[in-house]
């Protein structure tokens, strides 16, 4: 039997943001859990009184980071003697061209980003050419830094697990 659109619980789970279905966005009980929310809303791209350049530290550091591993560990130089050192070079060059990329878009005069229901402010930072510029060149500066961390990390992992152990 086919339940009434009047029903409540068809209203329970995905509802209209804003209860206005023009808007295309919709509230789930995942993007609008408090959980979720504030997650989001603590990441460096919103967490609110950061400077563009202090986000895009961040976010660059984070994925250099992160970048070297599959570079290292599953590139084709994976079992050499350098192998540390072509996940670094791989990580330091996916970076600058992230850098690019960004550099590219920050010059394109973006349009201004809409609120979402995650994210209901968004950032200053993100307004100017300005902003995405420093965005973007903090990002090279951090990329180049946590890929070069997690080189360090990998190079000497030996010895620091005898520190430890």
């Amino acid at each position: 039997m086919a339940q009434a659109a009047s029903d409540p619980r068809n209203q329970e789970v995905v509802t209209a943001a804003g209860r206005d279905p023009q808007q295309g966005n919709l509230e789930t009980p995942v993007n609008s859990s408090p959980i979720v929310k504030w997650y989001i809303n603590n990441l460096p791209a919103y967490r609110p009184g950061l400077t563009p350049f202090r986000r895009g530290l961040e976010v660059g550091m984070a994925h250099g980071y992160l970048l070297f591993g599959p570079f290292a560990k599953l590139g084709p130089l994976r079992n050499a003697n350098n192998g540390n050192l072509a996940g670094l070079l791989g990580a330091v060059g996916l970076v600058v061209i992230l850098t690019a990329c960004l550099s590219l878009y920050a010059n394109s005069n973006p349009s201004k980003a809409l609120a979402s229901v995650t994210v209901p402010t968004l950032p200053d930072a993100f307004t100017s050419k300005e902003g995405w510029n420093n965005f973007a060149s903090a990002f090279l500066v951090g990329g180049i830094g946590g890929a070069v961390t997690a080189y360090f990390l990998t190079s000497n992992l030996a010895f620091l697990q005898g520190l430890v152990g």
